[in-house]
């Protein structure tokens, strides 16, 4: 097999190192695929793998990089065939095993995705994991009983790939969303993937009471901590809460008022170990009526794999809009 390459991160005395090194995925064992990969994309947790800001990798040295896209390269697997073009996000990539920042990768074939039609193999990683995770957000929130005439839905942590895709998968489903964001100058961005206002943290005209006013009729946070906090007390009856992230804190300051006295639910997203049913469901939709017309303005960077350290260095100076995806293949 032709000598390919992988960002491969090792542990050192003081930290971690990523660097770029000669590398080709091992032959697949029973029920193992090797992909030949032509896409990848970077997400929140690829920057804290890559920069050794985060203790993502749970041995040492692995390749980084929780997603991937490509073809068959050799199979062992019943049901896969050499050229079928796949997809994998999670599943431990990049944590417990080899990840997706390399030219193949082998992995076990129960956590292959095929291609859904109507997706090419950039457009499966300009979603990736965080694509998926506001899919699955969607998902869950449906699952609910969330409508658009309950009100606006609030995206956090909107200028993100998680909150981009929310906005533009809420938007394309006749949702009035509010995105909310410190990043003043990300307004245009955000209008364009379809929110209908831009509201800063500290402007959000929310009390400390127990429960306050209703006002949103969902939440999609990829924030956590007092924003998540504040929120919640604002959901409209029987309205939802998708939590993802927690950039701001993992402690919830509540009362359980506004789960008892409205009937608003509050459900955790996890994208990692998601069932296959649903993981196969939510990329189905993905590749048709949630996919959005705005997905070349969410990703805002075509990189190669020599660029993807600088690339998660701008991501944890938060100078990063959209998404990145990294080209693997020709």
């Amino acid at each position: 097999m032709e000598q390919g390459r992988a960002l491969r991160v090792h542990r050192q005395e003081q930290g971690t190192e990523a660097r770029i090194e000669a590398w080709s995925a091992p032959d697949p064992g029973p029920g193992e695929l090797r992909i030949r990969a032509q896409w990848s994309g970077l997400n929140y947790k690829d920057a804290l793998a890559v920069t050794g800001k985060g203790k993502i990798l749970r041995q040492f040295p692995l390749t980084a990089g929780i997603d991937v896209s490509g073809v068959v390269e050799a199979s062992r697997a019943e049901g896969f065939f050499e050229g079928d073009p796949v997809l994998v996000t999670g599943y431990g990539l990049s944590e417990t095993r080899d990840g997706g920042l390399a030219t193949s990768v082998t992995l076990p074939a129960d956590r292959v995705v095929r291609l859904p039609e109507g997706l090419s193999l950039r457009e499966a990683m300009a979603y990736g994991t965080a694509g998926f995770t506001a899919g699955l957000a969607m998902s869950r929130l449906l699952d609910n009983g969330q409508d658009p005439e309950l009100g606006p839905v609030a995206v956090t942590g909107a200028t993100g790939g998680v909150g981009s895709y929310a906005i533009a998968i809420l938007s394309q489903l006749g949702y009035d969303v509010h995105a909310v964001s410190r990043k003043a100058s990300a307004a245009d961005y955000l209008r364009g993937l379809g929110a209908s206002e831009i509201i800063a943290p500290d402007d959000l005209a929310i009390g400390d009471r127990p429960l306050e006013s209703g006002r949103y009729g969902g939440v999609i946070d990829n924030v956590g901590g007092d924003l998540l906090s504040r929120l919640v007390r604002s959901v409209v009856e029987y309205g939802n809460v998708a939590s993802i992230g927690l950039a701001g804190g993992v402690k919830l300051d509540l009362t359980v008022l506004p789960l008892i006295l409205r009937g608003v639910s509050m459900v955790g997203i996890h994208s990692v170990e998601c069932p296959m049913s649903r993981r196969l469901d939510v990329w189905d939709h993905l590749a048709s009526d949630w996919k959005p017309a705005v997905m070349n303005t969410i990703v805002t960077r075509e990189i190669g794999l020599d660029e993807v350290p600088a690339a998660c260095a701008d991501m944890m100076a938060g100078s990063q809009t959209g998404r990145t995806v990294v080209r693997l293949g020709d």
